[in-house]
Formats: structure tokens, C-alpha cells, sequence
């Protein structure tokens, strides 16, 4: 089966190009799309210097947010070789071995439609998690005590105890992706900018009677959230965040009123110690 690459960029050429240098040797990758989200500084025009008959750069009308890149990105792919494997990819990723994405490839053609390496964010190891329910997002939503409620959806350590283990929800930093699965989903939901695209995609995968999977002893590593905070500040990125958590909330947790009004009361409490806090810092 074919496999391609989708990568977006937003301000922050420097980073994608050090990942199409990781990869564009792997001779594994059937093609590479670069997805250009509206960039506002000159990464557009560098990309364009990267391409080739195996990198593909696409400009993208808008930017509409990560979801929408990877759209524009998975249908151009989906387009040209009608069945394949997708790797979604930030730009911020290290792959150390080409073996490595020819292994998890193989997972996905055996009929796991979601597969997830080990993701090595810092100290931490980012394995997936169960898909909140409004009350997990209620209680995340309380400033002091987000990393402690967090840990009603993380599973135990000694989870990840086998090669694979089964997840409701893998990271949307780097996975890879059945074509037709993506298709039957209807693709990537494009009304969140950024934020909670991994559990929407994890609830849809579901109701299908599919799963996902980590692979345990496989791992890239994430200089998490680097292209992000070169882009958005602060607020503005809780914002959107909490933008994302009310809509996945709404649509497909499909949250009572009561739940969704607590949703925003926590969220706005939480703005407020965050505004003085970086405003005291």
C-alpha cells in the first residue's frame, strides 16, 4: 500500500524544512505535502524551493486552522493514489528510522485504521488517552487543578505493558491513518481551529466500531507546541482552546445545558487567574 506524508506549516519554515530533511530520503514515503497555512511571513516562497516529484508544496486559500490544512493535504494525497496509509504529522517531530514508519504502516494495513507511535514530549511520554466527558472538561477547566483532574482520562502506566495497546484517542502531533477510514469519518472536523481534533476524531472512530492503537516500543520525539507559541500568544491560544473544548462538548459529547453552562463559567473563572497571572509574571 502507498503511503504519504501531510505536514502543515504556519510561520515557521525552519521547523518543516528540519523534518523534510529527517525524511525525505525514506524511500518508504510514496509522497510528501507540505500544506501552507496562510502563512503571514515568506514560508510560502521557501517551501516552494523544497519541491520536488516527491514533495508537493499547497498553498492553503486561508488559514482555517489545522484541521482544515490536513483536509487540503489528505484529499490531495487521497486524490492521487485513491488507497493509501496517511502519516499526519506536525512540523515540530523527530522520526529517528525509517523502519519505523514502514512498521507502523504495516499496523495500519492490518486493519487498525488509527496507529500512534510512543510520542516523547520533554520528560514526559505522550501514549493517548480515554475521550473526556463533560464532567472531565468541567473539572479541567479549574485553574489549580487541571493536572490532577487530567488523570481521569490518562490510562495507568502499566497500561502500555504490551507492544500495542488500544486507545480511545491518540495525539494529533503525529499518527497515522487508514485513507478510507478517513473518508467513511468524513475526514478531519474543520470547525475547530486548533485543539481537540484527536478526541473528535477518537469519538468518530468509535461509533464505527473501530479503535486506535499505540505502538509501545516505537517513538518519535515532540518539541511540543514550538510552532504554536511562536504564533499565538497566551490568551489568545486558551481561547481557542476552550472555543474547541465547548464545541467538541456540544456536538459530540453532546452535553446537557447545565454541563455546557458550567463548561463556560469554569473556563472564564480560569481566564481570569490566567490573565493576572501573566500579567504579575
Amino acid at each position: 500500500m502507498k503511503l504519504g506524508m501531510c505536514i502543515v506549516n504556519y510561520n515557521d519554515y525552519e521547523t518543516t524544512k528540519t523534518l523534510i530533511d529527517n525524511v525525505k530520503n525514506y524511500k518508504c514515503l510514496d509522497k510528501i505535502v507540505i500544506v501552507d497555512n496562510k502563512s503571514a511571513d515568506d514560508s510560502l516562497f521557501k517551501l516552494r524551493n523544497l519541491e520536488n516529484k516527491k514533495i508537493k508544496v499547497i498553498a492553503s486559500p486561508k488559514n482555517g486552522g489545522y484541521s482544515y490544512a490536513l483536509n487540503i493535504g489528505c484529499k490531495y494525497l487521497i486524490d492521487e493514489f485513491q488507497n493509501l496509509v496517511i502519516i499526519v504529522s506536525n512540523s515540530d517531530i523527530i522520526i529517528d528510522s525509517e523502519n519505523d514508519l514502514i512498521e507502523l504502516a504495516s499496523i495500519v494495513s492490518e486493519k487498525r485504521v488509527i496507529v500512534a507511535p510512543t510520542i516523547i514530549e520533554g520528560n514526559d511520554l505522550n501514549r493517548g488517552w480515554k475521550i473526556p466527558r463533560p464532567s472531565d472538561d468541567i473539572l479541567q477547566n479549574i485553574f489549580y487543578f487541571r493536572r490532577y483532574f487530567k488523570k481521569r482520562i490518562m490510562y495507568s502506566d502499566n497500561y502500555y505493558h504490551k507492544k500495542l495497546s488500544k486507545v480511545e484517542v491518540v495525539s494529533g502531533s503525529f499518527f497515522l491513518i487508514d485513507s478510507k477510514h478517513l473518508e467513511n469519518i468524513n475526514y478531519f472536523d474543520d470547525n475547530v481551529f486548533l485543539y481537540y481534533e484527536e478526541n473528535i476524531l477518537g469519538v468518530k472512530t468509535k461509533k464505527l466500531g473501530k479503535y486506535m492503537v499505540v505502538v509501545n516500543d516505537i517513538d518519535v520525539v515532540h518539541n511540543h507546541s514550538v510552532t504554536i507559541d511562536k504564533s499565538i500568544k497566551a490568551l489568545k491560544k486558551y481561547d481557542i482552546l476552550k472555543q474547541s473544548q465547548y464545541y467538541f462538548e456540544k456536538y459530540y459529547n453532546k452535553a446537557n445545558i447545565l454541563q455546557l453552562m458550567l463548561l463556560k463559567i469554569t473556563a472564564f473563572i480560569s481566564r481570569i487567574v490566567l490573565f493576572f497571572y501573566y500579567l504579575i509574571r
